[in-house]
């Protein structure tokens, strides 16, 4: 098991470094100058179309904006946006920072041709509302069945099985602290998670709609306290970031 790992570390290292980064990056800049920058330009659009989907009643398996805004962000927000952005800062030092908000503004427009694609070939569900995805655009759109066929298993298992176990692993280590066994843990998300995902994508939309925004609210103001009570350390922490932005490192 050891060398299986070991083996799966590094071809999982090798393509983060050297292949996805890159590709990434490089996608983020096409469809940002392809878009005319449409992550900035549109902003105004974007936050209209969400005020108009907020409280906005739906039937069967229709879902508004807003809901599927907050239905995109339940499935983003985790445990990499805390731990993942102190592993960064330790690595890459306050620089790092200046990066992420970098690579977050370039992955805004590939976020949005992603989900455009998946409205251009999304196909109807006999039982209402629709089916799409990258999985759908790759065997539409490029042409390739096989290749749609592989990334569908692949993100079977990865949300199915990978994502939600260190999720659910998070959850189960932080409750250890109020001497909660992880096997209750367990049965309790279980248990929460099949009254919500077996209710289909509306039970979900409509769960999300309410939960993201109190979570969000959450994550937000802990954020504001933080800097209120260094706020005397605000301008040498921006200074910090921007001043070792371009060193190796960050």
């Amino acid at each position: 098991m050891d060398a299986f790992n070991s083996f799966i570390g590094t071809i999982t290292g090798f393509l983060w470094d050297y292949i996805i980064i890159i590709y990434l990056v490089l996608a983020g800049f096409w469809f940002s100058f392809s878009t005319g920058f449409i992550q900035v330009r549109e902003l105004k659009e974007m936050i209209r179309l969400l005020g108009e989907g907020v409280g906005k009643k739906t039937e069967g398996n229709r879902i508004s904006s807003f809901q599927a805004f907050c239905v995109s962000s339940a499935s983003r927000v985790g445990v990499g946006n805390i731990a993942g952005i102190a592993i960064a800062v330790v690595l890459g030092g306050p620089g790092a920072i200046f990066w992420m908000w970098f690579i977050a503004l370039l992955g805004a427009a590939t976020g949005f041709v992603e989900s455009t694609l998946a409205q251009i070939y999304k196909v109807p569900s006999s039982k209402g509302g629709f089916h799409g995805g990258p999985a759908y655009y790759i065997k539409m759109g490029l042409k390739n069945p096989a290749f749609a066929f592989l990334f569908a298993v692949l993100i079977s298992v990865t949300y199915g099985l990978i994502y939600n176990s260190v999720q659910a692993n998070t959850l189960a280590n932080a409750l250890l602290i109020v001497n909660l066994d992880p096997q209750v843990t367990a049965i309790g998300v279980a248990i929460l998670t099949a009254l919500v995902i077996f209710g289909g994508i509306a039970r979900v939309a409509r769960l999300s709609e309410w939960l993201v925004p109190v979570m969000a609210g959450l994550y937000i103001l802990t954020a504001i306290y933080v800097v209120l009570v260094n706020i005397t350390e605000l301008p040498n922490v921006i200074y910090a970031i921007f001043s070792n932005a371009f060193n190796f490192d960050a």
